[in-house]
């Protein structure tokens, strides 16, 4: 399979994947508190990491300035993200987390804008952004409201991890070019997950903790797919894509999850459905237009 395909791939996996954990965290949250259910996600996805590395026998990089990254990409893309996320989601529902969320490749937008100068923002990217960021306020227009009392605290949390995770892509993607995605993913994941684990420890009720069969099923889907699979693929991308192309599959999860309401909860469809999936297809298409047109030239003079 060629490398553009590859890429192809892992992109529709990432969104079909991450389409479901909002619902799946949500599930687990039932039974499980905040901190030591994002923890244990962690841990489960950090200990199959260690074992792929050891088969694969891949390299861990150690010296000083790894070990700096290691530290800042846990901090922003793991521990404190999953943290607010989590928390925030015990107060909010979930197509409003997905709202707030949707605020995630506008920061990668800006945090490209400062720090990646190979990377021009253009108007056809923010365009795109804007048209995607419309289509999933369609979607869950509805959703708006939260009667919980700590609603307000809840979608601060969540907007505040959608900044974190926005400079994190950063800084994986300037300093992480050279360290394999399993590492990229397992380090900081293990870090993360000791610090999640060690706070919930401290500071939630572990009375409320029940470990269900559902809440099992949550933190293994999660650690494997939600995880492991999504992660790795991610930091691979990164690699290969642009940050705010691959910034956008923020726009795309919500629509899947909407779809797996459809097939597996028996969700009906509505206009604003079919609207806003029509506003994120074209913001996605807008986003991309210069690449799109680049590549249509490309393909019409190799095939005179």
């Amino acid at each position: 399979m060629s490398e553009r395909y590859r890429v192809y791939l892992s992109y529709v996996l990432i969104c079909t994947i991450w389409g479901s954990t909002w619902l799946v965290i949500k599930i687990g949250l039932e039974t499980m508190t905040p901190l030591i259910g994002a923890g244990l996600r962690f841990l489960v996805a950090s200990t199959l990491l260690f074992a792929l590395i050891i088969i694969r026998g891949v390299r861990v990089p150690w010296n000083r300035d790894e070990r700096w990254f290691y530290l800042v990409v846990s901090l922003t893309s793991f521990s404190i993200p999953f943290a607010l996320v989590y928390w925030g989601e015990q107060y909010i529902p979930s197509g409003l987390t997905s709202i707030i969320f949707a605020v995630y490749p506008f920061t990668v937008a800006v945090f490209s804008a400062l720090f990646l100068p190979d990377e021009k923002i253009t108007v056809w990217k923010i365009s795109g952004i804007v048209l995607g960021f419309i289509g999933v306020f369609t979607i869950f227009s509805n959703d708006l409201t939260a009667s919980d009392p700590h609603a307000l605290w809840g979608m601060g949390a969540v907007l505040m991890s959608a900044i974190f995770q926005g400079y994190s892509v950063i800084v994986i993607k300037r300093h992480g070019h050279s360290i394999h995605p399993f590492v990229i993913t397992f380090v900081p994941m293990l870090i993360g997950a000791t610090i999640l684990l060690s706070a919930g420890a401290l500071f939630e009720d572990l009375s409320r903790i029940q470990f269900t069969p559902q809440a099992l099923l949550a933190i293994l889907y999660l650690g494997v797919f939600g995880s492991v699979v999504t992660f790795v693929s991610y930091f691979w991308l990164l690699k290969r894509v642009e940050a705010v192309f691959l910034s956008l599959t923020a726009f795309i999860t919500p629509i899947i999850a909407v779809i797996l309401g459809v097939l597996v909860l028996g969700e009906q469809l509505s206009s604003k459905i079919f609207a806003g999936t029509a506003f994120v297809l074209g913001g996605i298409a807008v986003a991309n237009f210069a690449e799109l047109i680049k590549y249509l030239k490309l393909h019409s003079h190799s095939g005179k």
